[in-house]
């Protein structure tokens, strides 16, 4: 039954009622946070001269510190008001965008009276008439709207579960203070709602959606933790904006004792990081943390090395197929993700107890300050009882102070003295000060000129000795590239720790010591290079952290989800992931289940929750059911969004494939869409492409650094296009000679499936057999 006339007009005037109230309130936080600005720049500006400044005795001194404390606690107070009113302010205004989403009648079990529950994406609260006017979306009551058709419903409260009866589900679209549609819906969010949503074009931010959650993600969102959430579901599903979702809700669930710093996301590149940035903003909350795991590993390896990332090494893959050493990089890149090779490097570690450490020489002013020998013989003589980061603790706090008692005689020295005839006034004061400060003299000190040299030259010493001491804390004299390089100078020496090794281990140690004599760290190795480290300094475990999410989880290894349980020992993991979009070859392979190998292996199976996702929402139906026939899963279910089908386009030379290209483009901008993606299968693919098209039609070209897109005309690989989605996708070429081995059909498939309106797919001579073996029907064939 549709919605009646006197029901829409009731309807429209509490959105003008409720309008009038939130403008009411916006006002006021306008007047108090102006005010606000005006006392924050006001106590700024006389600070100082609002402190009665006095240091001529004790009592004196006390007193001003407690004065400068009393202004600086009334500047904190003011500024964290400020703050709290301009994210009131914020959430008002988002509200007078569009004040709710959805509606539920109800009434609780015992109850005489219904409630009528609306749902926004924050709350409101009438303090006068003591009243909400609207719902935030994370409130448990909101989750009838989620989860529950009219009839029985409960919800879970921190105080326990309420029972109840709903007896309406209503959802709307208020755009500019005016109802635009109305519904009436059961159980699933209305699909009217989701085509109005799905069908509007993309840009280039994700846009969140709370309005169309749908009750398989809505599980996800308000899951109750278990320590893996791991979340898998076929592209288009919205594990991404589900998770972001998550975090929000997480962040009012728990506002009391968790903030946006206690969680971090594991992201696939740094041009998601942009893609995804406005989602929490937009809905009220701080974005977490946020980093590539390429940039994690980056952040712990000495900067001797030239690290390799996941990219480049995939593009090797797609591109050397027929280089003489391809295999035996193959075979080293699956075995160094294994967690066969992490245990093996765990029983090295315990080896170096006894022997085989290597240090470093500690070099000053080109002379060997403490040798590596007398290093390893300190070590050596440490307590056998202790860890090795025990131990490393140990050698750490002797070798400073070694450092301190072998400088001494360096006062002497003709550098030193030319060093202090060049110091300049500034200077001089500066050294002052700081003698002054550790009490090295009294005020008649500098009266002996000896004696002012004496400290000037160890101020100097200390001085250039200080990046030494930095380095010395931060475990430097460790000679981890050696110790490393160790496992593979000779191919027989891992048999000491393991059995098992590829039958071309020999070819894969010589690959290694090649790349490390050249302080060249391939992808692979990074991984297990900070493992080793992180095994002889002490890990850095991050406590803080209370959740880690990791998106794109089918493209890490063994041996990465196990690094990442190592730095975050308290923190739980919502895993999300879609094995038929691994493209990486480290991560081994899933099947059709990323249950199959690593979780089950890291985890008990009490310790993991799983939550499938089981139908695609980003593209339309014709797009989907085309897609899912690339890596035979028909088990994809799309959502019922028509389209046109994908159009196949072949070129009979470059030239007309070029002009093919700039037609397609022009009458796909012609059609309205603001973001349209050229994938191609590699960087260099992508890179000669732009070459082509630069001077005939207006594009950007995207590479694995590249941190943020425009709307318009994209060309990139179609491994950075993973967790973005376009208007429309053109693959550039889909040739036979271009996506025939059987490791690239995940790759096609997660290039074709960006797109939300249009695919197109252009090829030459022959057409890969990925896409001739799906059903013709499926698609439109231009010769």
């Amino acid at each position: 039954m549709g919605i009646r006339p006197e029901d829409h007009q009731q309807e429209q005037h509490r959105v003008n009622q409720v309008i009038q109230e939130i403008e009411r309130q916006m006002n006021l936080l306008l007047q108090n946070t102006s005010q606000l600005k005006g006392d924050i720049v006001s106590i700024r500006k006389n600070f100082w001269e609002d402190i009665r400044i006095n240091l001529e005795n004790e009592s004196e001194v006390i007193e001003t510190v407690a004065s400068m404390l009393q202004q600086s606690q009334v500047l904190s107070e003011r500024e964290r008001t400020h703050q709290q009113g301009s994210r009131q302010l914020s959430s008002l205004s988002r509200l007078h965008q569009s004040p709710w989403f959805g509606r539920v009648n109800f009434m609780e079990t015992g109850e005489q009276h219904e409630e009528a529950i609306y749902i926004g994406i924050a709350s409101l609260y009438d303090a006068e008439g003591d009243e909400i006017l609207v719902y935030d979306w994370r409130t448990p009551i909101a989750s009838l709207f989620y989860d529950y058709p009219p009839g029985p419903v409960q919800f879970d409260t921190p105080t326990g579960t309420i029972y109840g009866d709903m007896s309406l589900k209503r959802q709307y679209i208020i755009r500019h203070n005016t109802i635009q549609a109305m519904f009436d819906t059961g159980l699933t969010i209305g699909d009217q709602i989701l085509q109005e949503v799905l069908g509007q074009q993309a840009n280039s931010e994700m846009k969140s959606i709370v309005a169309t959650i749908q009750r398989e993600q809505n599980r996800l969102i308000r899951a109750k933790d278990s320590r893996i959430l791991l979340v898998q579901g076929p592209a288009g599903s919205g594990k991404t904006s589900t998770a972001l979702q998550r975090i929000a809700y997480l962040l009012y669930r728990d506002r009391n004792t968790l903030t946006s710093e206690n969680i971090l996301l594991f992201s696939p590149n740094p041009l998601f990081n942009s893609y995804v940035s406005t989602v929490l903003p937009e809905l009220g909350e701080r974005n977490m943390q946020q980093t590539t795991f390429q940039e994690y590993l980056e952040s712990g390896i000495e900067s001797i090395f030239t690290l390799e990332d996941a990219f480049t090494q995939l593009e090797y893959l797609l591109t050397a197929t027929k280089d003489v050493a391809y295999e035996t990089r193959l075979t080293g890149i699956s075995f160094k993700a294994s967690l066969s090779f992490m245990k093996a490097i765990d029983h090295y570690v315990t080896s170096l107890e006894t022997q085989g450490m290597v240090f470093k020489d500690l070099i000053f002013k080109d002379r060997i300050l403490i040798s590596h020998e007398e290093i390893h013989h300190y070590y050596q003589n440490c307590d056998p009882a202790l860890s090795i980061p025990e131990r490393i603790q140990k050698v750490t706090i002797w070798i400073l102070a070694q450092m301190k008692k072998r400088t001494q005689k360096d006062r002497k020295l003709p550098w030193v003295s030319e060093e202090i005839q060049l110091l300049d006034d500034e200077t001089l004061n500066r050294a002052y000060q700081k003698l002054q400060q550790k009490n090295a003299f009294t005020e008649d000190s500098f009266d002996d000129f000896a004696r002012e040299e004496e400290l000037l030259a160890n101020w100097v010493i200390q001085k250039h000795l200080q990046p030494l001491r930095n380095d010395v804390k931060k475990r430097s004299f460790i000679d981890v590239p050696a110790l490393y390089q160790q496992l593979f100078s000779d191919p027989s020496f891992l048999h000491r720790f393991m059995e098992d090794l590829p039958a071309n281990w020999p070819g894969i140690c010589e690959q290694t010591t090649s790349q490390l004599a050249t302080n060249q760290l391939a992808y692979e190795d990074t991984t297990p290079y900070l493992y080793l480290k992180e095994k002889l300094e002490g890990f850095r475990e991050n406590r803080s952290l209370r959740h880690v999410f990791i998106d794109e989880a089918q493209d890490y290894s063994l041996f990465q989800f196990a690094f990442i349980r190592h730095l975050f020992p308290r923190a739980k993991m919502t895993v999300l992931g879609d094995p038929y979009q691994q493209i990486h070859p480290h991560s081994g392979s899933y099947d059709d289940n990323l249950l199959s190998t690593p979780f089950t292996t890291l985890f008990s199976q009490e310790e993991i929750k799983e939550i499938p996702l089981g139908k695609s929402y980003r593209s339309t139906r014709p797009i989907v059911e085309f897609t899912r026939q690339i890596i035979k899963n028909p088990t994809i279910q799309p959502f019922d969004r028509q389209g046109e089908r994908p159009h196949l386009v072949q070129w009979r030379n470059k030239d007309e494939h070029i002009q093919q290209l700039i037609t397609r483009l022009h009458e796909i901008q012609q059609r309205g869409h603001r973001t349209i993606a050229i994938l191609c299968k590699t960087a260099q693919e992508s890179h000669d492409a732009y070459e082509r098209l630069q001077d005939r039609i207006q594009l950007q070209l995207i590479h694995h650094e590249s941190s943020s897109f425009d709307d318009g005309i994209l060309i990139l690989p179609c491994y950075l296009a993973k967790g973005v989605e376009f208007d429309a996708v053109i693959i550039y070429d889909v040739s036979a000679s271009q996506y025939n081995h059987k490791s690239e059909r995940k790759l096609l498939y997660t290039a074709c499936t960006r797109a939300m309106h249009e695919l197109h797919l252009f090829y030459g001579e022959e057409l890969s057999p990925m896409i001739a073996s799906i059903d013709p029907a499926s698609y439109v064939h231009e010769c």
